[in-house]
């Protein structure tokens, strides 16, 4: 082809403008393909009780997610509260009936307990070590029924550090991971430990359980209210000085109960808010969000109940 050879005109628009050249067909071939443009990548879909997106392993958010900013505090609502108000009232009145009669309800704090530590902290399901933490919280249940309250703090510290030891030597037959070990023991161990110091109910006067029982109970009814965080708390701590005066007079305590009713209204209150950490399910809170109030108050109530009475 002669290289006189005139090739047709073209226009090209370009936004408003426009540009007038020549085409040459064989041009084209010495020009390189452009790129593929890179496919985009579909967002994943999660579903996790902790709220992140799972990577390739499963433990850690995935980066270039669109995942929704949301506070790692989501609190218990009315329902949970109200399981903790009657779980509470049970013990109250177990405890006026006698050591047997708080045992029933205890047992069911303690189970309750040991669940919901696991459940809280992605551990599910669990069993073997559910079933670990919930037999030391037994095992002490029957030591103090055995000792009796004098001989309280030995039995559930006896039973504390057995259990620990237990639970390590376990572990270290494990064939897991090491980091996998490490969180099992870390788990099994706290949740053995809380449910265990549950049994500080057991060990504690009578009155002192019932007083604190009736101010757990209406302490986390009142944080369950619709109110600002901090107005909640203050109102809650309010509520379980009140409802320990009331208590304490019916059971003898009288203005003593006020000073009780307070110290286990503030643990329940951190028992509530260790409940509401890192996007817990709905099973996380009728769980932990039920026990964990009334397990973090039994070492209030067995201490100012002996320093008290």
């Amino acid at each position: 082809m002669s290289s006189n050879q005139q090739y047709p005109q073209y226009e090209y628009g370009y936004g408003n403008g426009s540009y007038e050249g020549s085409y040459d067909p064989y041009a084209q071939q010495t020009q390189p393909a452009p790129a593929p443009a890179p496919a985009p990548v579909p967002q994943q879909q999660w579903s996790s009780s902790r709220g992140s997106a799972p990577d390739p392993a499963g433990s850690r958010p995935t980066a270039g997610l669109d995942l929704p900013e949301r506070s790692p505090i989501i609190e218990p609502g009315m329902q949970p509260a109200g399981l903790t108000a009657v779980l509470g009232l049970l013990l109250a009145g177990g405890a006026a009936i006698g050591s047997y009669g708080l045992l029933v309800p205890l047992l069911v704090l303690q189970a309750v307990t040991a669940a919901g530590w696991f459940r809280l902290n992605g551990m599910w399901p669990a069993r073997q070590g559910i079933a670990l933490a919930f037999l030391g919280g037994v095992v002490a249940d029957v030591a103090l029924l055995v000792a009796g309250r004098d001989n309280g703090p030995a039995a559930i510290l006896g039973t504390l550090g057995v259990w620990v030891l237990l639970t390590l030597v376990l572990q270290l037959r494990s064939h897991a991971e090491p980091d996998e070990r490490m969180y099992g023991l870390m788990a099994t161990v706290t949740s053995a430990a809380l449910a265990i110091v549950a049994a500080g109910h057991l060990a504690a006067e009578a009155d002192a359980v019932t007083v604190g029982g009736v101010a757990v109970a209406v302490a986390i009814v009142a944080r369950a209210l619709p109110l600002p965080t901090v107005a909640s708390v203050v109102v809650a701590l309010l509520a379980g000085a009140g409802a320990g005066v009331a208590a304490g007079a019916v059971t003898g305590l009288g203005s003593a109960g006020a000073l009780l009713g307070l110290a286990a209204a503030a643990c329940a209150l951190i028992g509530h808010r260790v409940a509401s950490y890192d996007f817990p399910s709905r099973f996380v809170h009728m769980t932990a969000g039920v026990a964990l109030p009334l397990a973090a108050a039994a070492p209030a109530v067995w201490i100012l109940g002996r320093v008290l009475g």
